[in-house]
């Protein structure tokens, strides 16, 4: 094959891990591909920036449409970020017959199927592993490994920043604002962290695996989502006790071809794999009906383990031109999205009450439960001399979610229930 020529849109931390590996790895990459793979423009900002790897001048470009209208140009390779000049760059290359590689969640999570059909109709790959996991290859697994099974559940750990804030908190007894200023510190969030510590950047990525999973065009509006600001260690340490973990969870789940996404912060189970998922790691945990249970573990960002699954698809697309199938991977949504109601959405739950300190609260306590019929798997009371009401501590067995909101609207207007301090999913 002649040398294949690539675009890349963006020179930060991941394009800088892409130009090392296909530089440093052309052996390796021609004995998979059968072709040789240049490098031939780069879009940044400024090209009289110093940078900490050694790039050909001439190969460097301020104009996007250097690399998107370039007839020599094969494949264009998106790790600038953004939405709106990412999506318009990707839809013109595409119409200009170049295959797509992109880490970007953001984009694949609002418009991928706009993008995937602009594909289709113009025979060219688009391929976003980098954009969900990091160095974790799960997308491949979704759309290769599990062709033959049907995906009941996906259970996924897929924030670092989150993951690190959370792990400080229980192993260290940190609280959440002190935490989260140290992962600023040391770059692991962002100077404004919304989008990961609210749960946001982990919604769109359960919006991409939930797509893929139940093979559906899953909206990210169809993301339920609560974030982690609130978690306080209080609550990881009466969690512990208890047994469990506080992850920020994304979860994915389909039963009859309904199907239900949301992430939270969940209490999981200490025996679980997920539970000892620590520090800026990533996991995700798929459940087949064939297949069984299954866990994905790995680096979920930074510079080489992201751009590792950049340059997997890299060398995808040159197979594929080999072969003369771009355009022929088969994994277009097509099942009708059915979305499940709060009364078939079902999980235990994890419920902290401050209630007054006097005889025959529990008894009303548990008589709401039973109104709502909500079972209880377990109810405890722990002393805590900073506090003069009584602490509750109740777990659930599998209750639907309508059930439990007016399990909660009810305590809100009882006068024992001075507050509703915590209220978590349970898993594991």
């Amino acid at each position: 094959m002649k040398p294949i020529k690539v675009g890349l849109l963006g020179l930060g931390t991941v394009g800088t891990g892409v130009v090392r590996i296909v530089e440093g790895h052309q052996q390796d990459l021609l004995s998979q591909t059968g072709a040789s793979i240049e490098i031939a423009k780069i879009l940044v900002q400024d090209k009289s920036k110093a940078r900490n790897i050694a790039v050909s001048p001439d190969a460097l470009t301020e104009n996007p449409w250097d690399v998107i209208d370039n007839p020599e140009i094969d494949i264009v390779v998106e790790v600038m970020g953004g939405i709106d000049l990412a999506k318009k760059y990707m839809l013109q290359a595409l119409d200009n017959g170049k295959h797509i590689v992109t880490a970007n969640k953001d984009l694949m999570a609002l418009h991928g199927p706009e993008i995937l059909a602009k594909a289709s109709e113009k025979g060219c790959d688009v391929f976003y592993e980098a954009s969900v996991a990091g160095g974790i290859p799960i997308i491949r697994t979704l759309i290769e490994g599990f062709s033959s099974d049907r995906i009941t559940k996906i259970m996924g750990i897929v924030n670092g920043t989150t993951n690190y804030i959370l792990t400080k908190m229980s192993q260290e007894g940190a609280a959440y604002n002190d935490v989260l200023k140290e992962a600023q510190q040391l770059g692991y969030a962002e100077a404004d962290p919304t989008s990961d510590v609210e749960g946001f950047d982990a919604a769109r990525k359960m919006t991409i695996l939930g797509t893929l999973g139940f093979h559906a065009n899953v909206a990210l509006s169809d993301v339920q989502v609560r974030g982690i600001s609130q978690v306080s260690k209080e609550d990881i340490t009466y969690g512990k006790r208890l047994g469990y973990e506080v992850k920020l969870l994304g979860i994915a789940e389909r039963q009859d071809d309904y199907i239900s996404i949301s992430v939270q912060p969940t209490m999981v189970k200490q025996s679980h794999p997920l539970a000892s998922v620590n520090g800026v790691f990533n996991a995700v945990y798929v459940y087949g009906e064939a297949v069984g249970e299954t866990m994905f573990y790995g680096p979920g960002a930074g510079e080489m383990p992201t751009a590792t699954s950049v340059v997997a698809d890299l060398v995808a697309v040159v197979r594929n031109l080999k072969l003369g199938i771009n355009g022929q991977r088969g994994f277009a949504p097509y099942k009708e999205k059915k979305l499940k109601t709060d009364e078939q959405i079902a999980s235990k739950n994890f419920i902290l009450l401050h209630v007054e300190d006097k005889a025959g609260v529990l008894a009303q306590i548990t008589q709401v439960f039973a109104e709502h019929e909500v079972s209880l798997e377990s109810v405890l009371q722990h002393p805590n001399a900073q506090n003069p009401n009584a602490e509750i501590i109740i777990i659930t067995h599998d209750a639907n979610q309508a059930a439990m909101k007016k399990v909660l609207h009810q305590f809100e207007s009882m006068k024992v229930v001075h507050s509703i301090k915590s209220v978590y999913r349970v898993e594991g």
